[in-house]
């Protein structure tokens, strides 16, 4: 994931961490690995590090070095596995003949707003990257379509779910 985040223009760690938040759907870890993961690679060889003036202290730059291109190349050999879902609200709808249904009903419509901030930074993010990385426009789009429907299909689910517990 780090390696793939430094991407063609490097990365620092506090842009990993951002990244990482606006695409936490899609992958998610403590904010502190984004800094500590990075440090671990550059002492493997696989990215170089180097320290840059930032605003208002130097900040480290990290780039992916023939190692890390290599790594990747290897990794992306490899079979995709399936992929993980871990969705809390799935266990809290079943949950909900343990405890009243009220209660799991005002926990699931708390991420109703949670998904629609998510659509809203798939739609921001959309903008930002059509600029900033034309290299990946079009991977980022597959990832964002992907994202979108997923998000979708997860409102679909929690109207299904608040209508089965108000019955």
């Amino acid at each position: 994931m780090i390696l793939t985040l430094v991407g063609r223009g490097g990365a620092g760690p506090h842009d990993l961490r951002r990244n990482a938040e606006q695409g936490r759907m899609y992958w998610d870890a403590a904010s502190s690995q984004w800094y500590a993961e990075p440090k671990r690679l550059a002492k493997l060889g696989y990215l170089d590090a180097e320290k840059r003036p930032g605003r208002t202290r130097e900040r480290t730059h990290y780039t992916l070095t023939d190692r890390g291109r290599e790594a990747l190349a290897d990794w992306s050999r490899t079979a995709a596995p399936m992929p993980k879902i871990q969705n809390e609200g799935i266990v809290r709808l079943l949950a909900a003949d343990l405890v009243p249904a009220d209660a799991t009903l005002e926990g699931l419509q708390a991420l109703r707003p949670q998904i629609e901030e998510q659509l809203a930074h798939l739609e921001a993010a959309r903008e930002r990257w059509s600029e900033r990385l034309p290299h990946r426009a079009h991977l980022l789009s597959v990832n964002t379509d992907y994202a979108e429907r997923a998000l979708r299909l997860q409102l679909e689910w929690l109207d299904e779910a608040e209508k089965t517990l108000t019955r």
